[in-house]
């Protein structure tokens, strides 16, 4: 799986007091990106985290606002894989109103041990479902 797109409806919540979707939701809406992207390899987390005590964390995040997002805009995110290494995964995301780019980011995210929070190896296994 390279890369899923997910449709967001701008919410009241997501919104600052003029109604502009405040800089954090769009981070809120990457993660739901990433996660419909692991949902898409047929990754369950929290069965992961429970069965081999794994789970993943965002490590790195560079990200550029281009355009502003408002109440009851509906936006496309999407998560594409660039990289993955032995316990890393880098995605670009964009988060798009019809063809405006309105946000364009960078995110790398760390494979995990759930009990220690310290970087661990994917294993063949779940390496191959993600399909690399």
């Amino acid at each position: 799986m390279r890369s899923v797109s997910i449709p967001i409806r701008v919410y009241w919540e997501d919104t600052d007091a003029g109604g502009i979707v405040y800089h954090a939701s769009y981070v809120r809406f990457m993660e739901r990106a990433r996660s419909e992207w692991l949902r898409a390899c047929g990754i369950d987390q929290v069965q992961l985290r429970a069965a081999e005590r794994l789970q993943f964390a965002v490590v790195d995040m560079q990200i550029a606002w281009k355009r502003a997002a408002q109440h009851d805009d509906l936006l496309n995110v999407s998560a594409e894989l660039l990289e993955m290494r032995g316990a890393s995964f880098t995605f670009r995301q964009q988060v798009r109103r019809g063809d405006e780019l309105m946000v364009e980011a960078t995110v790398r995210a760390a494979a995990i041990d759930a009990d220690t929070l310290k970087p661990r190896r994917l294993s063949p296994a779940l390496l191959q479902q993600l399909g690399t």
